[in-house]
């Protein structure tokens, strides 16, 4: 165009054409500029926030459901510092997203001036790349590289600061077209030693999900997994890489795996890490697949060559796009019959899967898990849930559908269910949302249900209460038996809490109470909580606390 716009209108016209329809934000005075141009844009839906954590959190969501960046914008300083979680979070689980801070005037840096931060010395170590923007005229080139590398490779977060007084200037800029997605070539005999190995493989076992994955590598996945035999685990949180229907589904590693599948993995002759990273939730620690692996072959694929060999001695690398890797294998043929390992983990996963019932307990989540899959389809719903012994229960319970129906973050962070079931319910408002949360971890970000009521949002939250924080007092009774310190909570009526912010929320202590509340809460829409109060003792699905201090 070469009509002046400001820097502001530049940033929007510039977002807009490269697919950007929805920014979360808390407003700032320091990007007036962009929300100006907003204004005028219907075609990009502003979602106004109430804490910057939470709409961090939001647009790491929305990236992790679309496949392209959730963009989010903040003021500096305070609002920057805020959101940074969000951008930890998606770095770690490896989600394009865009953050867009406003910055002190350019004359003004330097001198320590009201919340004044260097942003991409601050962003540097938790994003792909964090810049600033000088020159108006330059936008549209920021804002495309940006485009590209948060969705190129591992994908993740770009952070860009934007100077206030650069979003007033009024220059001349010309546009950047959309992007076209970068696709990467896959050698076509890359296949060939792989099929070999596998086909030789006495105890094989893929573990998958990561690094652009998405739904049709899923299926395909599934697809040569069923014809070849192959085991297939989940990463950490990533249970919706292929769906738990599948007969090849062996379950998800991480904390409080199937005891039979850590056993599997740890005698695995053959290891396709296929999208994973290999982390250390995923491994427990690096030691359930040590980094060098002895007496294990490991074949490691994945889209960013960067990541391989980076922590794990490689047998075989393949530096492919999930999706045509995938569809490659689809596509390869068979043996005349598959290996008898895959329906072996997928019946142990089945009974591992099955809740039992729990005597003694007054609200058994198990048994609440298995109302929710008799009345809920995995498809159609998005389990959405922070960090907390809470999210045992349906991590282990709970059966997932295909990609984009777990909402869950890798890097173990608190506060994020609340927002992520926001973002979920505005994206996909023909699903159920659901945020999973427990009470320490709700107060966290329960605010965002202001958000939620604002925007129209249908979603429901499961609150797990336990009056305390259950992990580390879990880490607690395991170092320090007996010596409770600083880990209970006094807690608010969230019932009370719910209905102030319009919803609509009932209270129960006890297993047969939950059903008839989910049925109500599914009957209805809008904000709906159903507020669970559970007891400490039963600190995850497979001890208790007296069980504990007595090993």
């Amino acid at each position: 165009m070469t009509e002046k716009r400001s820097g502001g209108r530049i940033l929007t016209d510039n977002l807009l054409a490269q697919g950007c329809d929805r920014i979360f934000h808390v407003p700032g005075e320091s990007f007036l500029a962009v929300l100006d141009a907003l204004h005028d844009t219907p075609a990009i839906d502003l979602v106004t926030c109430r804490q910057e954590g939470g709409a961090a959190f939001m647009a790491c969501a929305d990236g992790a459901l679309i496949g392209k960046p959730g963009v989010c914008f903040v003021t500096r300083g305070p609002g920057a510092t805020n959101a940074s979680i969000g951008v930890h979070v998606a770095m770690q689980d490896s989600i394009p997203m865009l953050l867009f801070i406003g910055d002190v005037d350019r004359s003004m840096r330097g001198r320590e001036g009201f919340q004044e931060i260097d942003f991409p010395a601050m962003f540097a170590p938790i994003s792909k790349w964090a810049t600033r923007i000088e020159d108006a005229a330059r936008i549209p080139e920021y804002v495309a590289r940006a485009w590209r590398v948060a969705t190129g490779g591992r994908p993740g977060p770009v952070v860009i600061a934007l100077p206030e007084d650069m979003l007033k200037d009024r220059v001349t800029a010309t546009d950047r077209p959309r992007l076209a997605t970068p696709q990467r070539g896959l050698d076509p005999d890359a296949l060939t030693p792989m099929l070999d190995l596998l086909r030789t493989a006495e105890r094989p076992v893929a573990i998958i999900g990561g690094a652009g994955w998405d739904a049709a590598t899923g299926e395909a996945f599934d697809a040569f997994a069923r014809g070849w035999g192959l085991p297939v685990a989940g990463a950490f949180r990533r249970q919706d890489a292929i769906s738990n229907t599948s007969p090849v589904w062996a379950g998800n590693l991480g904390y409080g795996p199937n005891p039979r599948l850590v056993e599997r993995v740890k005698q695995a002759d053959l290891i396709l890490a296929i999208g994973a990273r290999l982390g250390e939730a995923t491994t427990d620690g690096y030691s359930l697949i040590t980094p060098d692996h002895p007496g294990q072959t490991l074949v490691h694929v994945h889209p960013d060559a960067n990541e391989i060999d980076s922590v794990y001695r490689t047998d075989l690398a393949i530096v492919a796009g999930m999706a045509d890797f995938a569809a490659a294998l689809a596509a390869t043929e068979p043996p005349s019959a598959p290996h008898p390992a895959a329906a072996q983990a997928n019946g142990e996963w089945r009974k591992w899967s099955t809740p039992a019932l729990r005597e003694g307990v007054a609200l058994d989540l198990g048994q609440c898990v298995a109302a929710m899959r008799e009345r809920l389809t995995p498809d159609d719903t998005i389990i959405c849930n922070g960090a907390g012994n809470f999210s045992a229960w349906w991590h282990r319970y709970w059966r997932y559908g295909h990609l984009g129906t777990q909402l869950a973050p890798t890097a173990g962070a608190m506060g994020y269910g609340v927002p992520a079931a926001v973002a979920a319910a505005l994206r996909r408002p023909e699903k159920t949302a659901i945020a999973l949360a427990g009470d320490g971890d709700f107060l966290m970000n329960g605010q965002e249900l202001a958000t939620a009521a604002q925007h129209g949002a249908n979603l429901l939250v499961i609150l797990i209460d336990n009056g305390g924080y259950g992990t580390i007092r879990m880490h607690q009774e395991r170092e320090y038996p007996e010596r409770v310190s600083g880990t209970a909570l006094a807690n608010p009526d969230f019932s009370a809490l719910t209905r102030a912010y319009g919803g609509w929320a009932e209270s129960v202590e006890r297993t047969e109470q939950f059903a008839p509340a989910l049925d109500r809460a599914l009957s209805r829409n809008g904000i709906r909580l159903i507020h669970c109060r559970t007891d400490m003792e039963y600190i995850n699905p497979a001890t208790t606390i007296a069980k504990m201090r007595v090993n």
